[in-house]
């Protein structure tokens, strides 16, 4: 019997993404019925979902086995009181080594000490600073969940030591874990470098605060990828005037886009990046969807499925 997949996002979104599910959808043996409209929610079994898309009452669905998201964050799609069903995160192979050759670039960034050369004046001959190699360094990642992890990996092979904090205890043969409260006491006194990847919840919000900047090293760096409200602005602000922090790279924020008079802009240690760290690629993303989909259809388990609970 052909199953009816559709696919909510914006229009554009639509056009980019049909012919590549149609075809690993052909290439998977379905038959699918590919649709980004319907008259008959009841005939519906899978939604491809976007929550920016049109679609944004679920509760006429009744048929419906799993929403996928083609969003890596969930904060949005959770505060859909309508959206009941089974609903999957995107993980994405693409995104996952966008998002590690950002971090990997500004953890060297900031380990060179590349600023102080890019803001010094001319004829400043700044020879008597040299970094300190790697391996005697810490980078510490406050999330370390399949991109994280992802992420810390690809920093360990630059021959740093790696410590990562979650909310749950991870075990990792290369990045040193840590939970609870003690144990992110302790990864945010050891880290030279401190990289945020925790999703946005009600506890993760402002996780960087003025308590927490308290119990780092001197000099640390942070760098935010992940969700702006992890951060406490004013808070990092007062860090990087008193000498505590050493600087702060940025790609997301509270306000999107950045409005142009925020302090963030025209501070000397900060880097604004408009988030741009990573995003969902097409051709990987699409496999992803398809795949959950398979696995639907042949009875096992979905992939990467949101803990309600948990909020991610």
């Amino acid at each position: 019997m052909k199953k009816t997949v559709l696919f909510t996002a914006p229009q554009e979104s639509w056009q980019a993404y049909k012919p590549y599910l149609g075809d690993l959808f052909n290439k998977a043996g379905l038959d699918i019925n590919l649709v980004n409209e319907t008259d008959e929610p009841q005939d519906v079994t899978y939604i491809v979902y976007a929550p920016s898309g049109p679609v944004q009452d679920f509760s006429v669905f009744k048929n419906v086995t799993l929403v996928q998201s083609l969003w890596a964050g969930v904060e949005t799609a959770l505060k859909n009181k309508t959206l009941t069903q089974p609903l999957a995160r995107m993980i994405d192979p693409g995104m996952s080594e966008g998002m590690a050759d950002y971090v990997v670039g500004h953890v060297m960034r900031h380990h060179l000490g590349t600023a102080s050369h890019t803001m010094a004046k001319p004829g400043e001959w700044l020879e008597h600073w040299a970094p300190p190699l790697a391996h005697t360094r810490t980078v510490g990642f406050l999330g370390v969940g399949a991109l994280g992890m992802h992420c810390a990996h690809a920093v360990a092979k630059q021959g740093f030591n790696v410590v990562g904090w979650s909310r749950s205890l991870k075990s990792d043969d290369v990045v040193t874990c840590y939970a609870g409260d003690d144990g992110l006491s302790n990864v945010l006194a050891q880290s030279d470098i401190l990289v945020l990847l925790m999703p946005d919840t009600p506890e993760t919000e402002n996780m960087i605060n003025a308590d927490t900047i308290a119990q780092m090293k001197d000099g640390v760096a942070i760098i935010n990828p992940g969700r702006g409200p992890l951060i406490e602005d004013a808070a990092l602000l007062a860090g990087l005037d008193s000498g505590k922090l050493s600087g702060a790279t940025l790609d997301v924020f509270r306000i999107e886009p950045l409005p142009a008079n925020d302090p963030y802009w025209t501070h000397p240690k900060v880097l604004v990046t408009p988030h741009i760290a990573s995003e969902t690629r097409l051709e990987t993303s699409a496999a992803v969807v398809v795949e959950n989909i398979v696995r639907g259809e042949a009875g096992l388990p979905f992939l990467h499925l949101v803990d309600r609970d948990a909020g991610y």
